[in-house]
């Protein structure tokens, strides 16, 4: 006996249904079963500096998000680059990421072989968070804004001193975008660390330091250093009584420091996507977006494409820099 229309409808539907299950693309079936173990949240710097705090605040939310732990792992080293190179051997499988700052562009110029190439060996996901440095100072310096600043220095040129929180970091090639920008030299000094090099700016050892607000401004606050400038396009909500770099004397000068999230290249698409949707409401939280402002930066999310674009523009803009300053690390 011949099916009836009904049956012969059924039939026809489980068919279609059977053949859409097989077509379903692979990343996409892998998308549905990303996350199902604790991801690593590598930070190429030690525990309880700014990108320290930003990875253990996004990676919180994240968790809550993907339902999955995200573990942070503090490797540091070589100015951000051990863990940069262990991310970028990883397994492009979604469960080992990087917390990138803009010592990763940098350092593309500045050392000889950093173990890895931000633009190839990684898949961009997002920027995390973007915010100036500020300049500061000893109370005694003679120099109270940045247009004396650069009197000082070109009336004793070398002899005017900036500390860095070590070679590569934004704290550092700041200032030597400053001396390009300037027409001046102020002689480097590198520390391991910002701590170490604030104390000897407030003890007058060094005379100037371009430092993340989060690490500088308790101490402008408690008198014991004073804020020339902060280095952004805009006065930056954590300090608006200090003026820009641009405003205060250097037309055109602008440097950020930002944090953003990386893959290993060749992680699936859908991964990387369901991480950028998961990321984007993180970065849209009024708690997240709070607590970064008291520090001194802005949440910022950019979608993958936007954050290689990004990144490509950060690299060629420090490339130039880092060539006007002569700097190189073997």
């Amino acid at each position: 006996m011949a099916p009836n229309p009904s049956r012969r409808h059924a039939l026809a539907l489980l068919s279609c249904l059977a053949l859409s299950a097989l077509s379903v693309p692979a990343p996409a079936a892998y998308a549905q079963a990303w996350p199902s173990k604790p991801i690593r949240l590598v930070v190429p710097y030690p525990p309880g500096g700014p990108t320290d705090i930003v990875a253990r605040v996004v990676g919180q939310k994240l968790s809550d998000k993907l339902g999955q732990p995200l573990v942070v792992e503090n490797r540091p080293g070589a100015g951000g680059n051990i863990g940069a190179e262990a991310v970028a051997k990883a397994a492009p499988d979604g469960y080992t990421l990087l917390v990138a700052t803009t010592a990763h562009a940098i350092n593309m110029t500045l050392f000889s072989k950093p173990g890895y190439d931000t633009r190839k060996d990684f898949a961009p996901v997002s920027l995390l968070t973007r915010g100036p440095l500020v300049l500061v100072t000893a109370p005694a310096t003679p120099a109270t804004n940045v247009a004396e600043l650069i009197a000082l220095a070109k009336a004793k040129p070398g002899q005017v001193t900036f500390a860095s929180s070590g070679n590569g970091q934004s704290t550092h090639l700041a200032a030597e975008l400053f001396n390009s920008m300037a027409g001046i030299r102020m002689t480097h000094v590198p520390y391991k660390g910002s701590a170490p090099a604030l104390t000897d700016v407030m003890g007058s050892q060094a005379t100037v330091m371009f430092d993340t607000m989060l690490s500088a401004m308790p101490f402008v606050r408690d008198g014991k250093l004073k804020a020339l400038a902060v280095t952004g396009a805009a006065r930056s909500p954590a300090a608006p009584d200090t003026p820009t770099v641009a405003q205060a004397g250097l037309p055109g000068y602008e440097a950020s420091a930002w944090n953003a999230l990386l893959a290993p290249a060749g992680t699936p698409p859908a991964v990387l996507g369901t991480l950028s949707t998961a990321l984007k409401a993180v970065l849209d939280d009024p708690d997240v977006r709070a607590r970064f402002a008291t520090q001194g930066f802005a949440a910022e999310w950019t979608a993958p494409p936007a954050t290689a674009q990004f990144l490509g523009h950060e690299i060629d803009k420090w490339a130039r820099v880092v060539k006007a300053s002569g700097a190189t690390i073997d």
